[in-house]
């Protein structure tokens, strides 16, 4: 099944003229892929978003860790928002925004990124890697 989603993945890229947008995209999808013991998910809304999901084998009650969204409400100009379960992930420079109930009917934290530094994409590696440490217990 995960070939398949992998597959998937693949000809959304495929189709995805290179941006910034993309670049931050495949830097937090290797990461995402690299981890062990994950199942992972892409759900496609063309026009709304892609959505690529992860979730840790341990997870019993909670159907992700990570929510790596690509917004395409304007396919020319595409932009990632990052989304965790609030208690998941900290946030010492607070760049997140909290969505009460907004993720999968539970309070999360989403942080839109259309500024694709080294460093805005090194603080989403280290809130993704917080989030799968967590959710592996």
């Amino acid at each position: 099944m995960a070939g398949d989603i992998v597959k998937r993945i693949d000809v959304f890229l495929a189709n995805w003229k290179d941006c910034p947008a993309k670049e931050g995209f495949l830097k937090l999808k290797e990461l995402i892929l690299g981890f062990e013991d994950v199942e992972i998910d892409f759900v496609e809304r063309q026009g709304i978003s892609y959505s690529l999901r992860a979730r840790h084998k341990n997870q019993t009650t909670r159907k992700l860790f990570v929510m790596v969204d690509v917004i395409d409400d304007d396919p020319e100009n595409r932009w990632l928002s990052i989304c965790f379960y609030g208690d998941m992930i900290s946030d010492p420079e607070e760049k997140g925004d909290l969505i009460p109930g907004g993720l999968l009917g539970e309070d999360g934290y989403c942080f839109d990124l259309d500024d694709f530094s080294e460093k805005e994409i090194n603080y989403m590696i280290d809130r993704i890697k917080e989030a799968y440490t967590n959710a592996s217990k």
